[in-house]
C-alpha cells in the first residue's frame, strides 16, 4: 500500500507572517486526516518560518531546488546538506519550471537526484510534457527520456526512495488539467518504465504523484486512479480551505 503524498509547492509566493498563518492552518487541518503524507515547499527564505510554524506536527518540509555540488563558489545557489540542516526531508528537483525558464536539463536533475540522495533527501522527480509534445504525439517518447535518464546509474534501492511527480507542462498555472484517465495513463506507463528498467518491486512500491493543475474539484477523480499517489499542487496549495480539501480527499 503506497502512502498517498500531497505535497504544496509555493513557488514564490507569500512573506514570513502569511507563510506562518498558512502553514498553522495546514497543520491544524491535517491532525485530522489519517494516512496521507503532507508536505510543505516553501521558497528558501521561508524554511525557517515554516518548520517554526510546523512545529512537531507530522507535516513534512522540503525545499524547491537545489544545487548538485555540495559547497563552494556558486553564487546564489543551495547545496543539499544545507537544506538538510534547515529542516528538509524532500526536495523537488526537475521542475518544469526550471527546466523552463532556467535551463535545466534532463542530465542536470540526475546530478541533483544524486546530490539529494546522497545527503538524505528524498527527491520528488519531475516529468512532463508540453503542449505541443501533447499534440504531436511524442508524450510516451519524451516521458521515457526523461525518467531514463533521471534513473540512469541509480540503483533499485535508490529508485525507491524517490517519488516521481508528473507534471504535464501544458496543465500548469493554465486552469487546464488532464482528464483522470489521461492522468492515470502516463503514470500507469511510468510505473511500467521503472518496472522494466529498474526493479518491478520497486515500480510498485514508487509513489508516482500529479502535478497539473490539481485542485479541490478535481481531486476526487484524479486520486481514485490506480497510479496515482498523490499531488505536487501550485496555487491551491496557498490556499489553507482548497489544499485541506484535497488532503481530505487522498484520504
Amino acid at each position: 500500500m503506497r502512502t498517498p503524498l500531497i505535497a504544496g509547492n509555493w513557488k514564490m509566493n507569500l512573506l514570513r507572517a502569511e507563510a506562518s498563518a498558512l502553514t498553522e492552518a495546514i497543520v491544524t487541518t491535517t491532525s485530522q486526516t489519517n494516512g496521507v503524507e503532507v508536505l510543505l515547499c516553501p521558497p528558501f527564505v521561508l524554511l525557517d518560518t515554516v518548520r517554526a510554524a510546523i512545529g512537531d506536527s507530522d507535516v513534512e518540509l522540503g525545499a524547491q531546488h537545489l544545487y548538485s555540488e555540495p559547497s563552494g563558489a556558486y553564487t546564489g545557489e543551495i547545496s543539499a546538506t544545507m537544506l538538510v540542516d534547515a529542516g528538509c526531508k524532500f526536495v523537488v528537483i526537475g521542475h518544469s519550471e526550471r527546466r523552463q525558464f532556467f535551463g535545466e536539463t534532463d542530465a542536470s536533475v540526475r546530478h541533483k537526484i544524486k546530490a539529494a540522495l546522497d545527503a538524505g533527501l528524498t527527491p520528488v522527480v519531475c516529468v512532463g510534457e508540453t503542449l505541443e509534445e501533447r499534440e504531436d504525439g511524442s508524450t510516451p517518447k519524451v516521458i521515457e527520456r526523461q525518467v531514463s535518464v533521471a534513473l540512469e546509474r541509480f540503483k533499485p534501492e535508490e529508485v525507491a526512495k524517490m517519488v516521481i511527480a508528473y507534471e504535464p507542462v501544458w496543465a500548469i498555472g493554465t486552469g487546464k488539467t488532464a482528464t483522470p484517465e489521461t492522468a492515470q495513463e502516463v503514470h500507469a506507463f511510468i510505473r511500467n518504465l521503472i518496472s522494466k528498467s529498474v526493479d518491478k518491486q520497486v515500480a510498485k512500491g514508487i509513489r508516482i504523484i500529479y502535478g497539473g493543475s490539481m485542485k479541490a474539484a478535481n481531486a476526487d477523480e484524479l486520486l481514485a486512479q490506480t497510479d496515482i499517489d498523490g499531488g505536487l499542487i501550485g496555487g491551491a496549495s496557498l490556499k489553507a480551505e482548497e489544499f485541506s480539501a484535497i488532503i481530505k480527499a487522498a484520504s
